[in-house]
């Protein structure tokens, strides 16, 4: 993957975010997302070796499509101006269809490399078995929250969505009660990939989601 190539593309599409414009660089963008798919096979190969679950995950099931929904949005712009993948062992599912935890990452045109590890807005049943496993096992909860390598990379849980009171049915006096009101199980953090080559990106990403893996099981846990 010709990670230069690439951030500028994405900067010139973040520029020139038309149809017009896409089209007559149409070429350059085949050849940087047959290297995206490539560089994502490469990566969950060397995933596996710590999650072997994800195993069976498809590159191109992991991919996410360049086209914007702009259906319900105020921007029509026609296209990301990123490059992201996805990976779970189902293969890429959409928020609303509850695949379980998967490694996010994204790279865009300013070059920042953004990558996460979770559960983004699980359904509501999901989201249910999330805080009744958490409700069953508070120490195992506990020793996550706690966890090094977690706390070293990605810092705590995002609280992005937040509830302000406690979900009906749980109650406020629970240890874990902060994180109960949670509608995201997520970690993320982003970094400056300038000048990096992308076997340098892969060595970081490899680390961010290592370090997440004790929370990709204890995730996997939380029976529906």
């Amino acid at each position: 993957m010709h990670v230069r190539d690439l951030s500028r593309f994405l900067f010139e599409l973040s520029e020139s975010n038309n149809r017009a414009w896409f089209v007559m660089n149409k070429p350059r963008y085949d050849i940087l997302r047959a290297e995206f798919l490539q560089f994502v096979a490469q990566l969950i190969n060397e995933v596996s070796r710590f999650d072997p679950a994800i195993a069976g995950c498809e590159g191109k099931k992991a991919l996410f499509r360049i086209n914007r929904d702009v259906r319900f949005g105020k921007d029509k712009s026609p296209y990301k101006t990123n490059f992201s993948a996805s990976i779970l062992p189902s293969g890429r599912k959409k928020p609303s269809e509850g695949g379980g935890p998967a490694y996010y990452f994204q790279l865009d045109g300013n070059g920042r490399l953004f990558f996460a590890v979770g559960e983004y807005m699980p359904p509501a049943d999901r989201l249910k078995a999330i805080r009744n496993h958490i409700v069953a096992d508070p120490s195992g909860f506990s020793k996550l929250l706690k966890n090094k390598g977690l706390k070293e990379i990605f810092g705590t849980l995002q609280d992005e969505g937040k509830l302000i009171r406690p979900p009906k049915g749980y109650d406020a006096e629970h240890p874990h009660i902060e994180q109960l009101k949670l509608k995201n199980f997520m970690v993320w953090t982003e970094c400056s990939i300038v000048d990096m080559d992308a076997t340098q990106i892969q060595a970081i990403l490899l680390k961010g989601f290592k370090s997440a893996l004790p929370l990709v099981i204890w995730l996997r846990a939380a029976a529906d």
